[in-house]
């Protein structure tokens, strides 16, 4: 098995191929999604790809914070949702 036997595969090349954003767009939502996803693997990839493209170490690591913020927001809210729902508040 190949990575390009995939049908996931040629849905990442399209997602790629899009024109409204820019190539540098196009990697930090990668990396906020790899990031998210907890795979390290891809993640590195993500980061050494960044760096490759001339995205500078200052706006990963910007990235990488607003990742962890929106993903803390969420966890705060969903929490709070279940606390609502089971009348706990």
């Amino acid at each position: 098995m190949k990575l390009e036997d995939f049908a996931a595969t040629a849905l990442l090349e399209h997602s790629h191929a899009a024109e409204h954003l820019t190539d540098r767009e196009k990697q930090l939502i990668g990396l906020a999604v790899a990031l998210t996803r907890g795979c390290v693997h891809c993640t590195g990839k993500r980061m050494r790809k960044a760096l490759e493209t001339g995205i500078p170490q200052e706006a990963l690591l910007q990235a990488v914070d607003i990742a962890a913020a929106v993903n803390a927001g969420v966890t705060t809210a969903v929490a709070l949702q279940g606390f609502e729902k089971e009348d706990l508040a």
